[in-house]
């Protein structure tokens, strides 16, 4: 009589966690709209922060600070033009059809600067750039096309928010960020 040795012949336990099926949709859209906001209009060139955070805040809160400038990101070929060619592998760009300065302005790209020294923690880190990518993603329609830089510029109080990712944490600086952008939103042009 031949034993099974292996753990393939055993039935497996049940999971604790919920499977896609018993999810709300609704909580799995919201999610990949904050998520796909963040993924295909990021601000990665320096260039564009500081550009971005050297024009005047277009709001701000007790935490939070909100850049904008109304024109594109910079492009691969214009970082190019100030490294050299010799420094770079990369085969060219393809031309645009319009010079960049009369091309029109259209989506938003996004910027978070949450620096280690008001959040120590990477949880809040983390915690923090999700609210941020969550509140954008909800006004996006309502903001004005170009560069958008939210920078946290105090730290949330340690005695206040004992755990680094709590559920209070997370609503204060939702609440937050929800007046920053119907600030943002009352002062953009229409």
């Amino acid at each position: 009589m031949a034993v099974l040795s292996s753990t393939r012949g055993a039935r497996r336990a049940a999971s604790v966690w919920p499977s896609e099926s018993r999810r709300s949709p609704d909580h799995r859209q919201t999610t990949v709209n904050a998520q796909r906001i963040a993924v295909t209009h990021a601000l990665t060139q320096a260039s564009d922060f500081t550009q971005v955070l050297n024009a005047p805040p277009r709001a701000r809160t007790p935490h939070f600070v909100l850049h904008h400038l109304p024109r594109r990101p910079t492009t691969g070929k214009e970082v190019r033009s100030t490294l050299g060619e010799a420094d770079l592998s990369t085969a060219p760009t393809p031309e645009l059809s319009l010079p960049v300065d009369q091309s029109p302005v259209t989506g938003l790209w996004l910027g978070l600067v949450v620096p280690k020294r008001h959040a120590k923690r990477a949880v809040t880190r983390t915690l923090l750039k999700r609210r941020i990518r969550a509140a954008v993603a909800g006004a996006a329609t309502s903001l004005p096309a170009g560069l958008w830089v939210v920078r946290l510029r105090s730290p949330f109080a340690r005695t206040e928010f004992i755990s680094a990712a709590s559920e209070r944490l997370g609503r204060a600086a939702a609440d937050e960020l929800s007046l920053l952008m119907a600030t943002a939103v009352a002062r953009s042009p229409r």
